[in-house]
């Protein structure tokens, strides 16, 4: 399998800014503290940890989905990480995942089976471990 890569490059110091570029060419996105801890535009690591999850979650559940003759129509994943102090240093302390899906003649009930064993198995949420992720269904 191919290794993806990122990179980061920070210039100044603490009030100065960083580029992440993806590998791919895909993007290239400005960060600094106050679009990590304040509401300034930008990008900033977490940002970046719940689009790798949502997209990692989503990718796996069609999958799944599709792997048991009940292929998607859309599927859209919403992550939210949550960043805190603990103990004097910034943590991230969760990950709440909202899902969304249009899977024709799906029961509710093995749509939520199907998204929980996508959620505990995809690659990213098995990096993740350590971080508490919760999933809820909508609509």
């Amino acid at each position: 399998m191919p290794k993806r890569t990122a990179q980061a490059v920070w210039t100044g110091p603490r009030d100065g800014s960083g580029e992440v570029g993806l590998g791919s060419g895909g993007a290239n996105l400005r960060y600094t503290f106050a679009t990590r801890f304040e509401e300034d535009p930008g990008s900033n690591p977490e940002e970046l940890l719940a689009g790798a999850l949502a997209s990692c979650f989503t990718m796996a559940l069609a999958s799944r989905l599709t792997r048991n003759n009940a292929p998607p129509v859309r599927l859209e994943a919403t992550a939210e990480v949550a960043i805190e102090k603990v103990e004097g240093d910034w943590s991230v302390t969760g990950i709440s995942l909202r899902l969304r899906g249009d899977v024709p003649g799906l029961a509710p009930a093995a749509f939520a089976e199907h998204a929980q064993a996508a959620k505990d198995g995809c690659p990213i949420s098995r990096a993740l471990r350590a971080v508490p992720i919760s999933l809820s269904i909508e609509g």
